[in-house]
């Protein structure tokens, strides 16, 4: 994310020399391979160690996973400035706030900030959070002002809050998509390439479902672990697939569709009955895709993993459309395609239908009924070798696909942006 910061440098204003220099640094080792890779930029100075930023920087940004980030402030933060400002882009803020209050010396500020997408996606319009932890309004300011050049849409929430919406947002979403993956590699399968995972719906699964395999294992890792909330809703999701999915082996056709159109009916109570007003709709849906098996050859699907979402949400009494100024696209993406299956009728009682009387998904969602509940115990044990080793695995079978899943999930996200803000 420090990368993308200065890629925006040129759009920051000049009429203050201060806000036109950015010092940084990575690790000792890497070094002179960072000092060479910004040797064009004027305006970037690149140290060996985060000592020699700290003492020489106004506003300071700590860009590290969340598990490190208390290690990293204990060694670098007593060297801070003077009356600097100091703040953090950690996915959780609790661990981060506590490093800062811990090691930072008492006149050092803290404003932190949180840009809610990945490095690949252009900020204009996208999400980023600002925390005022211990700052004075010029301080406050001057981070706002700062940080304006990327044309982010910007909020300002406490700690607490920006890590109570980021589980509501981003922990289920990831849990879902990271299981979609499990399944995928424990059954040998590219489901782009068969029919079973064809068109519509599908094609966000996958795309997303890639994109995330795609990033560094940290940045799920920190948000699920660390976030007290993310642990309880990780553990609902879980427990919402599998008796969702006991209801469809039982072949319980009465309970399962009670149980999941009053799920559909609270989570989307507030929201217009008509279908004019979706978020994401067919043409939309089925531009974007992987494979080349034809939409001739489309499968119906019960759709486990969307069911498991609403039922979950339901359950823990989020409402979804609540956050939607501070939601990451991937959770717009998720929250299209859940709403697109339970504001169709049609199409959610043959879901219903599928889920009883057909039994061809049976060992997709057996396996990713096994996943969920993985994920969910790793994050629960706070195994962070654990969470890498399974991410790791995942993310080798599928790295053939991840430059494509690139392309068609930026246009994705480009095209549901367009439809939300």
């Amino acid at each position: 994310m420090s990368k993308l910061h200065i890629q925006w440098l040129p759009d920051w204003p000049k009429t203050n020399s201060k806000m036109c220099r950015v010092n940084a640094c990575d690790r000792e080792e890497r070094y002179d391979k960072l000092k060479e890779e910004f040797s064009e930029k004027k305006n970037v100075v690149i140290y060996p160690n985060g000592h020699l930023v700290s003492r020489a920087s106004d506003y300071i940004i700590y860009s590290v996973e969340a598990e490190a980030i208390g290690k990293v402030v204990a060694e670098y933060g007593p060297s801070t400035k003077q009356g600097a400002i100091v703040g953090g882009q950690t996915s959780c803020k609790a661990p981060e706030m506590e490093a800062f209050e811990k090691y930072l010396p008492e006149d050092v500020q803290i404003v932190s900030c949180h840009s809610l997408h990945g490095p690949n996606v252009d900020p204009k319009g996208q999400p980023l959070v600002l925390i005022r932890h211990r700052a004075t309004d010029e301080s406050y300011n001057l981070v706002s002002s700062i940080l304006s050049c990327f044309n982010s849409n910007m909020s300002t929430l406490t700690a607490q809050q920006h890590d109570r919406i980021t589980a509501d947002t981003q922990a289920v979403t990831h849990a879902a998509f990271l299981s979609m993956g499990t399944a995928w590699h424990a059954n040998s399968q590219f489901p782009w390439e068969i029919s079973r995972y064809v068109g519509g719906i599908e094609n966000v699964k996958i795309n997303v479902t890639l994109r995330i395999y795609s990033n560094k294992w940290h940045v799920y890792a920190g948000l699920a672990i660390l976030n007290p909330s993310a642990k309880e809703q990780i553990r609902q999701y879980a427990t919402s697939v599998t008796e969702l999915f006991k209801m469809m082996l039982s072949g319980d056709r009465e309970g399962l569709e009670k149980r999941i159109k009053t799920a559909g009916a609270t989570v989307f109570q507030h929201v217009d009955s008509s279908h004019e007003d979706l978020l994401l709709k067919d043409e939309v849906l089925d531009r974007f895709t992987l494979g080349t098996v034809g939409d001739e050859e489309r499968m119906p699907n019960n759709h486990l993993s969307l069911l498991g979402m609403v039922d979950c949400w339901w359950k823990l009494g989020i409402v979804p459309y609540d956050h939607m100024i501070c939601c990451t696209p991937l959770f717009r993406l998720w929250l299209g395609v859940t709403e697109y299956l339970f504001r169709k009728p049609g199409l959610l009682d043959e879901v219903i239908r599928i889920s009883i009387e057909d039994n061809t998904f049976r060992s997709d969602d057996l396996e990713f009924t096994f996943a969920a509940r993985g994920w969910s115990d790793c994050v629960s044990f706070g195994d962070f070798a654990s969470y890498r080793d399974r991410f790791e695995q995942i993310q080798s079978y599928f790295a053939p696909r991840f430059p494509e899943a690139t392309r068609v999930g930026n246009e994705m996200i480009r095209t549901i942006l367009e439809r939300t803000t």
